[in-house]
């Protein structure tokens, strides 16, 4: 790989060119200006120094996303430690598990994971930290606690008069050197730290300046709904907004569709970066109520009025974004067709990308006016993807890439490293795909999830989940295979069935006839034998994307 500029080097620069504008902001909480996040980030080099912490030493952070949970995490790359980001979903031995694999010094907690976790399980540590005032929850040194009851005074000493600008001077990393290792599971036997040198963080800021900075000024508000312990979340709502100067808003509780609904109303950002779930529930509380009666419809259909209607629709669903969005973004699973086709015949600034934690993450984007419906984008700078089939137009083969996004590999795994590298650079993703003549990446399931219909025709239960998502009454579903039949699990609307009045059994006479209807869709091989209702939600990953293991009987 070719030498790169600086990672850090960049957020230095942004601290220093935005120093007394907002940067952080817990909602509805208190605001970071960027002189506080560099003063913040002062005090924890200090403190790693005092502790005895070294250049490549592994820190590791747990909590829900915050302004600290930030500012711990670029103090950590800026003193050039390693990063290692927990997801606080985990449970307490899977937390355990990465931080021992790992061999984390250091561990930063919010105030939900620190109830749960156990010092003794991680004996490697010396010392646990907690993320709302950077106070010491446990310790096994002295430094530690010396440097951490003296933090105060040992900033004076270092900065007598007045901290400034030109203090602000960070790690100076090079390409290949390692940024972070983020986990792709907690369990032992499946721990798959994804090794992240510093130039897939500054590759990715670098495209993401390129696409989206001309739209986004300095200054202006964004929203960071995904978790910071996520590459996607960490990547594009989090470092290229801080980095490009904007105002972070912090969801510090669980990101509920409401929540979210009413911090696009109260912060209007200037962008919207997403993922399926939350887009299709706002589309369709907010939305569809509104647009989904036969006035309207009549309108739509007269060509002399038909502009304007949509032009009032789009601005609907604007509005219920927060009014300011330039464009949607939408990452992590492919959207839902009919939600995804709406938005588009509105002519609604919607895309969407495609990525992996492998390459931190991005992998293809677009911006919408060069959005292809049903695709996730074309290659971003910097990387090469190709399909592996005969016909890659028409026939999906397994999506590998290769460029400067790429991992280096597994943490202390070479066996899972050799699995996903070849000897030429090129990652396998694992994804289903074809790409068009002209470039754009199509996602069409996941090797794994694959089925083998009973004829040995393959079978994309991703393909039949779409359309079985647009159905009445479906909240959410899953395809998955018994013995030789494919069988349908839905979740489905409860709120509207309840206002409807609508029985168990109406329930699944509709389910029926959604079987019915969605047949008729599909050849033979792939039709679904039947349809069982779930009581609850499906089990999700941080992203929102459904535990189809779970269900996998």
């Amino acid at each position: 790989m070719s030498t790169v500029p600086s990672f850090n080097a960049c957020v230095a620069e942004s601290i220093r060119r935005n120093w007394h504008g907002d940067a952080l902001t817990d909602y509805q909480g208190v605001t970071l200006q960027f002189k506080d996040v560099a003063r913040k980030i002062e005090k924890l080099h200090i403190l790693f120094e005092h502790a005895g912490l070294k250049r490549g030493d592994k820190i590791a952070l747990c909590g829900r996303n915050s302004s600290n949970w930030a500012v711990a995490f670029l103090g950590v790359l800026s003193y050039g430690a390693v990063a290692v980001p927990v997801q606080n979903e985990f449970i307490p031995e899977q937390i355990h598990n990465i931080v021992n694999h790992s061999e984390a010094k250091l561990l930063f907690v919010g105030d939900v994971v620190v109830k749960s976790i156990d010092a003794d399980a991680m004996p490697m540590l010396e010392g646990i930290i907690n993320l709302p005032d950077f106070s010491i929850f446990h310790s096994r040194s002295e430094r530690l606690d010396y440097a951490r009851h003296h933090l105060n005074e040992l900033f004076g000493k270092k900065y007598p008069n007045v901290f400034l600008p030109e203090h602000v001077n960070y790690f100076e990393d090079t390409s290949e050197e390692l940024a972070l290792i983020n986990y792709t599971s907690g369990t032992t036997g499946f721990s798959k730290g994804v090794m992240l040198p510093f130039r897939t963080l500054w590759s990715n800021l670098a495209y993401c300046e390129r696409m989206l900075g001309s739209r986004m000024a300095a200054g202006s508000n964004t929203l960071c709904i995904l978790p910071m312990a996520h590459m996607y979340g960490m990547t594009v709502e989090f470092l290229y907004d801080f980095c490009h100067g904007c105002h972070i808003f912090f969801l510090t509780r669980l990101p509920s569709p409401a929540l979210i609904a009413q911090a696009f109303a109260d912060i209007h950002p200037s962008v919207v970066i997403s993922v399926p779930l939350v887009v299709e529930k706002i589309i369709r509380a907010k939305v569809y109520p509104q647009v989904q009666y036969n006035r309207l419809r009549i309108l739509l259909n007269m060509p002399l009025v038909n502009k304007k209607v949509k032009q009032r629709i789009c601005n609907l669903v604007k509005e219920a974004f927060g009014g300011n969005a330039f464009q949607v973004i939408v990452g992590g699973a492919s959207l839902n067709q009919e939600i995804e086709l709406f938005l588009k015949s509105i002519d609604f600034p919607i895309t969407v990308g495609y990525g992996t934690t492998e390459c931190a993450p991005l992998i293809s984007f677009c911006n919408h006016e060069d959005f292809v419906p049903g695709s996730c984008g074309t290659p971003v700078d910097r990387m090469e993807v190709k399909i592996l089939s005969g016909d890659p137009e028409n026939v999906p083969g397994e999506i590998v890439t290769r460029g400067m996004n790429v991992m280096t590999g597994y943490y202390k795994n070479p066996e899972a490293t050799a699995e996903v590298l070849d000897k030429d650079g090129w990652y396998h993703t694992g994804d289903l795909g074809t790409m068009s003549a002209d470039g754009h990446v199509f996602i069409r399931g996941r090797i794994k999830n694959m089925l083998l219909g009973s004829n040995g025709q393959n079978v994309y239960p991703e393909e039949i989940e779409d359309k079985l998502a647009s159905m009445a009454m479906v909240s959410e579903c899953l395809v998955v295979q018994r013995g030789q039949r494919l069988v349908g699990l839905v979740y489905p609307d409860y709120e509207e069935a309840k206002r409807m009045g609508f029985s168990e059994d109406e329930l699944s006479q509709i389910m029926e006839q959604n079987r019915q209807d969605l047949n008729r869709q599909l050849p033979s091989f792939s039709r679904l034998y039947r349809i069982e209702l779930q009581a609850q939600e499906f089990a999700k990953t941080p992203k929102k994307s459904i535990k189809r293991y779970l269900y996998q009987k």
